[in-house]
């Protein structure tokens, strides 16, 4: 199970946390990602990072903006969002995979950037 914590409203220019807490797999052994949907549109990857937390990977409008990283003694995984625009307005979905990997998502948390 995977499940998502930390959204909500944020300022454009803004910043938020998203938290994901993994269970029921082996956390520490699978790499992870972020994914992002919008209503119509395709689930959209954001970002990955390999299990010992090494090789995160970032969507060009992701990159020097977010930052992934996880705690596999606390089995989280974590996106830290700076300098919010509003295109950054989603579903937030943790999903276990490096990269368009989707056969175990989370339901999902939304993120919404607005003024």
């Amino acid at each position: 199970q995977l499940v998502e914590s930390g959204g909500g409203l944020a300022q454009p220019g803004g910043s938020l946390r998203l938290s994901c807490e993994a269970s029921g797999f082996s956390f520490e052994t699978n790499a992870m990602s972020w994914a992002r949907q919008v209503p119509g549109k395709e689930l959209e990857w954001v970002s990955g990072i390999y299990p010992d937390g090494s090789k995160p990977y970032y969507k060009g409008s992701a990159e020097g903006r977010f930052t992934i990283s996880r705690d596999n003694a606390k089995n989280m995984l974590y996106l830290q969002m700076d300098s919010l625009v509003p295109e950054d307005t989603a579903l937030y979905r943790c999903a276990k995979g490096y990269y368009n990997d989707y056969s175990f998502l989370g339901r999902g948390i939304q993120v919404t950037v607005s003024s």
